[in-house]
């Protein structure tokens, strides 16, 4: 995989270098109410434009349905992009008309813009070879040079992420290579103990890095929405809890399999509950209960592990070597049920490991929760490109870099 640095080496002054990064912030409106994915890209973008590079930056924000939706814009990546920088960017209306061809041929020297929400594009995702390839042959004709810098994006066979390498030159970003690199450290260079903490709604969605886990990790922390489904397989009641009672065989054949192979399965001993989800708007107090794991009401819902359970996992924590969180372990958007979250975070800065926040919803928590970024050994851009990563699965966008 050839790295910016040797792209920078030969030179790319007025050369209109495509960079696909990953500026797919969360909004409230029109405002960004986390910038860590821009702030991941800054190294890139600034190496490229101080070298005189003529930087054009294209991502995906949401799932608009292949057509324009304001909803979904870019614009305030853009303006916030330009604040980081302290430069003007300049926003193409569109991702490959006339807007993104008059944007992108106005640039001068070092100068950056940034196109269009890419899937405005219907084939920026569609499953057609052709049609996805005609897209990224009109991105192609943008650019004299492509950087991959959306790690977040490289588990997906889009046309600027698969495609579009095939078509120019191509290098692999500061970003990408950093997260690469990290995942090395949880794969084939792995310090242990290695403690892997899993939070997050839905069972299915973390199954099948559950099941490479299993033959690697020396111990598997659960919690969050998907934990339920755990307590169902051991025949506790659950309440009106997230459950996916279609996962229960496939769980209760892991929970056998943590066992045969040593795998320390650990599960809340206690979580906290109410009647009613909490109103995440007005953050309006809400009334919960601590019962143990084994006694939910029949008419409650589990939405944070409880105190008790807080504990064993920090314990849990503290003598690992590398420790990797994906997942929050509760509903943390809510002061009320933000407390496992937040005692799992302050358990890794606590912790003398190697430790790897694994993006999303759980790099959101850290930032929302007030954490220190540089008091986590990583924390990654790509919740599902990484979890695919550990997942054993060739990632599109890595090996479209490599060639």
């Amino acid at each position: 995989m050839k790295t910016i640095d040797e792209l920078l080496a030969e030179g790319v002054a007025g050369k209109r270098v495509f960079v696909r990064a990953d500026l797919n912030v969360p909004l409230d409106g029109t405002t960004i109410t986390d910038d860590g994915r821009i702030r991941a890209v800054l190294p890139t973008i600034e190496a490229l434009a101080g070298a005189g590079a003529r930087v054009v930056v294209a991502s995906h924000l949401g799932r608009p349905k292949g057509a324009p939706d304001p909803a979904f814009s870019l614009a305030p990546a853009a303006a916030r992009l330009g604040e980081l920088l302290g430069a003007d960017v300049a926003f193409a209306t569109d991702t490959v008309g006339e807007s993104a061809t008059a944007t992108v041929g106005g640039l001068a020297d070092g100068g950056v813009a940034v196109l269009e929400n890419l899937r405005f594009n219907a084939g920026e995702t569609s499953k057609d070879d052709a049609e996805r390839g005609a897209f990224a042959d009109r991105l192609a004709a943008l650019a004299d040079v492509y950087v991959g810098d959306g790690f977040g994006a490289v588990h997906r066979k889009h046309a600027s992420v698969f495609d579009l390498p095939a078509r120019l030159p191509h290098a692999a970003g500061y970003l990408i290579a950093t997260e690469v690199g990290v995942l090395k450290k949880l794969t084939s260079e792995v310090k242990r103990p290695y403690v892997v903490v899993l939070g997050g709604a839905k069972v299915s969605d973390k199954l099948a890095v559950i099941d490479e886990l299993l033959g690697k990790a020396d111990r598997l922390l659960i919690g969050g929405g998907m934990a339920y489904t755990f307590l169902y397989a051991k025949g506790y009641e659950v309440g009106i809890s997230l459950l996916q009672k279609d996962q229960v065989e496939v769980v209760t054949e892991y929970m056998k399999r943590a066992e045969d192979n040593g795998v320390e399965l650990v599960l809340p001993v206690d979580v906290l509950v109410s009647t009613e989800f909490p109103d995440l708007k007005t953050k309006a107090p809400a009334d919960f209960e601590v019962v143990d794991a084994d006694k939910i009401p029949s008419t409650k819902e589990g939405l944070d592990i409880g105190p008790r359970t807080r504990e064993l996992y920090a314990s849990k924590i503290a003598d690992a070597e590398t420790v990797f969180w994906n997942g929050p372990l509760g509903v943390f958007e809510h002061p009320d049920y933000a407390g496992g979250t937040a005692a799992v975070a302050q358990a890794l800065v606590d912790s003398s490991a190697y430790t790897v926040v694994g993006g999303g919803d759980s790099a959101a928590a850290v930032r929302i929760l007030g954490f220190d970024e540089n008091a986590f050994g990583h924390i990654s851009t790509g919740g599902g490109a990484s979890l695919e990563y550990l997942e054993g699965k060739t990632l599109p966008g890595l090996a479209a870099l490599e060639d």
